[in-house]
C-alpha cells in the first residue's frame, strides 16, 4: 500500500472522513442520474427512438452517458424542470379554482332556494311545518 492509504488508516477519523466523502459522492451520481433520467423522458423535443438512444447510452455507459448528456443537453435541463413545475403549479390552481367555483356555487343555490322558501312563506302559500321539511330537504 502506498503512503496515503496507510495515513488514512494512521488516524481513524481521517477514514471516516472518506468514507463519508466516497458515500456523499454516489449519492449524488446517483441523484444526478435519476435527474437525467427524468429529462430524457420529459424533453418533448426528442423523438421516441432519440430518447431510447440516449436511456440506453445512460444506463450501459453510467459515466460516459451522464457526462456527455450533461455537456450536449444540459444547458436546457435546468428551463425544462421549470416549465414542467410551472405545469403542475398551473394544474393545482386550476384544480384549486374549479374545486372552490363547485363548492362555492352549490352553497350559492341553497341560499337561493333558502331565500324563494322564504319568501313563499312570508306570503302565506306555505304552512310553517311545510317550510321546515322542504328547509331540511335543502340543507341535507
Amino acid at each position: 500500500m502506498d503512503a496515503q492509504l496507510y495515513l488514512a488508516y494512521d488516524y481513524p477519523l481521517l477514514g471516516a472522513f472518506w468514507t463519508m466523502l466516497w458515500l456523499v459522492l454516489w449519492v449524488l451520481w446517483f441523484f444526478l442520474l435519476f435527474r437525467i433520467v427524468a429529462d430524457i423522458f420529459r424533453d418533448d423535443a426528442l423523438s421516441g427512438w432519440a430518447k431510447a438512444a440516449w436511456l440506453v447510452f445512460v444506463v450501459l455507459l453510467p459515466f460516459l452517458g451522464v457526462f456527455v448528456y450533461v455537456v450536449a443537453r444540459g444547458r436546457n435541463m435546468g428551463r425544462r424542470e421549470l416549465a414542467h413545475a410551472r405545469a403542475q403549479q398551473e394544474a393545482f390552481d386550476a384544480y384549486v379554482r374549479e374545486t372552490a367555483a363547485g363548492a362555492s356555487r352549490s352553497r350559492t343555490s341553497e341560499i337561493d332556494d333558502l331565500a324563494r322558501l322564504s319568501d313563499i312563506r312570508a306570503r302565506g302559500d306555505i304552512s310553517e311545518e311545510e317550510f321546515r321539511r322542504a328547509k331540511e330537504r335543502i340543507l341535507h
